[in-house]
């Protein structure tokens, strides 16, 4: 599977992601993911699926050092002590002992940067993370983040796709060595039914879904997609071997003019200040 250098992590540029599965069919999806080839599963503690997750990683005939495995932590538990405790649950819960990738959910507006990243610094130095980031980090707070952390951060996971513009945040995250990991990459179903998608889908014989996710892979960026339909595991796979052409990166590009999808003002304590 193609690979996105992030850090010091090479992480795989498609990834399964399971927000909002849960009980039987996150195991089951998460299994059926790694038997079709897919080699990175995303989750959280905030999904409430991470055993689900973990129950579907040994399910699967695939050895665990072969899955790219991420979680995060919720910003109530960024202090260091908190931190380190959430970490230990977590991979607790997904049975394993340590994940590929940990990062800190949303920046907390109440706990430091100069107190969480150091904490999230031993993760890796004690063997609990092979690697650590950040999501949802406005570009402010990740330059802040980067500059703490001396361990290379592997990636930024914010909401990326055809109808939103991260074109700063791409290239800052290029300045910083680092990746972009694109969630919500379909923008909520809206990539499938888009016109100028499904056109450049048909002289590719791949759907729009596909098309949105190879736009993003042709960013650099990795996409983790998520679905709880089987069939469309192949459907997005087929991304991976989809190349489009500078005229279709164009006009997908010019797709970008509407507003972040993933906005709460009702939760004043988990936005961050957007720049």
């Amino acid at each position: 599977m193609k690979t996105v250098q992030a850090g010091a992590a090479r992480i795989p540029a498609l990834g399964f992601g399971t927000w909002k599965l849960r009980g039987q069919e996150a195991t089951d999806m998460v299994a059926r993911a790694l038997a079709e080839g897919w080699r990175h599963v995303d989750t959280a503690r905030m999904y409430g699926n991470e055993a689900e997750v973990g129950a579907g990683l040994r399910a699967a005939s695939v050895p665990r050092s072969d899955v790219f495995l991420t979680t995060k932590i919720w910003p109530d538990d960024h202090a260091p002590d908190a931190l380190r405790a959430a970490a230990e649950d977590s991979l607790r819960r997904l049975g394993t002992d340590h994940v590929d990738l940990m990062l800190l959910h949303w920046p907390s507006k109440t706990v430091p940067l100069e107190e969480t990243i150091p904490a999230l610094n031993r993760l890796v130095a004690d063997g609990l993370a092979a690697n650590v980031g950040v999501s949802n980090f406005p570009r402010w707070q990740l330059r802040e983040a980067a500059r703490l952390s001396e361990t290379p951060l592997a990636t930024n996971q914010v909401e990326f796709h055809p109808f939103f513009d991260q074109s700063a945040m791409l290239d800052l995250l290029a300045e910083l060595g680092m990746a972009l990991t694109a969630y919500i990459p379909l923008a909520r179903g809206k990539a499938a039914s888009d016109p100028t998608l499904a056109r450049i889908g048909e002289a590719h014989g791949a759907t729009a879904a596909a098309v949105a996710l190879a736009w993003i892979l042709s960013k650099g960026a990795i996409a983790i997609p998520k679905t709880a339909n089987p069939a469309r595991l192949a459907e997005n796979a087929a991304a991976l071997d989809l190349t489009l052409t500078a005229d279709e990166i164009a006009r997908i590009d010019a797709l970008a003019t509407g507003p972040r999808l993933v906005s709460d003002p009702s939760r004043p304590e988990l936005m961050p200040d957007w720049d």
